[in-house]
């Protein structure tokens, strides 16, 4: 799973890719600190997945994500805040999956384990629907 990470704090972006590094299958292809680096990313590599700052600089996560849709369909976003009550606007604007920033990593390592078996089924089913 190719992954890119969008936060506007260092150190934010440096525990993810901390986290991520060791785990099996992921690949992270670059950070970006704003909305406007994070679309030029996404239109350069075309990731299955972005870790996603819900509060990034730029313009809004909630207008964001449709731009980051029609880029890259298909495209997983895990969206992250330090405040937990951004979890329903980022599910009502269409994130997969919500995960608090106080959260354990265990949470966050488990929302990248859904969206990657999600990307692997997407992935699968157009060769299975042509048999």
């Amino acid at each position: 799973m190719r992954v890119l990470l969008a936060d506007d704090q260092a150190k934010v972006r440096s525990a993810l890719r901390l986290l991520l590094d060791h785990e099996p299958g992921i690949r992270i292809l670059g950070e970006a600190v704003d909305a406007t680096g994070l679309l030029d990313w996404v239109t350069a590599t075309r990731p299955d997945l972005v870790l996603l700052d819900w509060e990034l600089p730029g313009f809004g996560a909630d207008s964001l994500l449709p731009v980051l849709r029609s880029l890259c369909p298909g495209l997983s976003v895990i969206a992250l805040s330090g405040r937990p009550e951004s979890r329903r606007a980022a599910l009502a604007a269409g994130a997969d999956a919500f995960v608090s920033k106080g959260d354990p990593p265990e949470q966050l390592l488990a929302a990248v384990r859904d969206c990657y078996s999600s990307q692997h089924i997407k992935k699968i089913q157009p060769r299975i629907r042509r048999r």
